[in-house]
């Protein structure tokens, strides 16, 4: 299993908020660069980067900030938050991202999201964000009608590679993960691979993810118990297996 250190964006400063509520953040840096390097330089060789005034507003905002990350690091990294149309998709691959990360628009309609996954393969990954099992958009601020489970079969259907997977109810939370509802999104998409996040807490979690024998579940994203706790990244890497992306 991979492990992917988070690094979410909100006023150009690193912070982690307590499910998804821009009223309740903690700052960690003020130097997101920094931030990045030290993740690289403890071991990760993937970071997940979240442009949180982005997917509030419904465009990106943070777009020089990501360009700085990447050229500073590497290590690629994936990147999500307000990328509502195919022009925020190229500019932000094309100022370094490896993988853009879509959310609010394929859950509008998985239709609409085919030709960039035609267009750009494994570079395009689909952030599945759900509270009880049905789908959360716009920063987490409206919640659907629509199963997450369901959504993630039509995009399977559209050739979609790489699903992210986030239990809102469990995110910053150090409660640790929803592992029920993993299992659940992996079963139901076994060709699809799934990234786990929300709730880790210690490297045992990582260990449940593992042992939940789910092939598909091929890497966890941690943010606030590594912020909480930076050295221990490695302990994370040595429950994954001593693997990363």
């Amino acid at each position: 299993m991979k492990i992917i250190p988070a690094i979410d964006l909100k006023g150009g400063l690193c912070v982690r908020l307590k499910q998804g509520r821009a009223d309740d953040e903690t700052v960690y840096s003020s130097d997101p660069v920094e931030t990045a390097l030290r993740w690289q330089d403890l071991g990760a060789e993937y970071l997940h980067v979240v442009d949180l005034d982005g997917a509030f507003k419904g465009e990106p905002v943070h777009t020089d900030v990501i360009a700085s990350i990447a050229a500073a690091l590497r290590i690629p990294i994936e990147v999500g938050g307000g990328l509502r149309t195919d022009k925020h998709v190229e500019e932000l691959l094309n100022a370094g991202a490896a993988r853009a990360i879509l959310g609010t628009r394929a859950a509008e309609g998985a239709d609409s999201i085919e030709e960039l996954i035609k267009r750009y393969g494994d570079a395009i990954a689909v952030g599945i964000d759900a509270s009880d099992g049905f789908v959360q958009v716009r920063g987490w601020v409206e919640t659907t009608t629509v199963r997450a489970t369901d959504l993630a079969k039509d995009l399977a259907e559209k050739g979609l590679l790489t699903i992210i997977y986030t239990d809102t109810s469990t995110d910053g939370m150090l409660v640790g993960p929803n592992l029920e509802a993993v299992a659940e999104m992996a079963a139901s998409i076994p060709d699809i691979d799934v990234i786990a996040s929300g709730g880790v807490k210690a490297p045992s979690d990582v260990t449940d993810l593992k042992e939940l024998n789910c092939p598909n579940i091929i890497g966890v994203i941690i943010g606030k118990a590594l912020y909480e706790n930076p050295r221990s990244l490695p302990e994370y890497l040595d429950a994954a297996g001593g693997t990363t992306v």
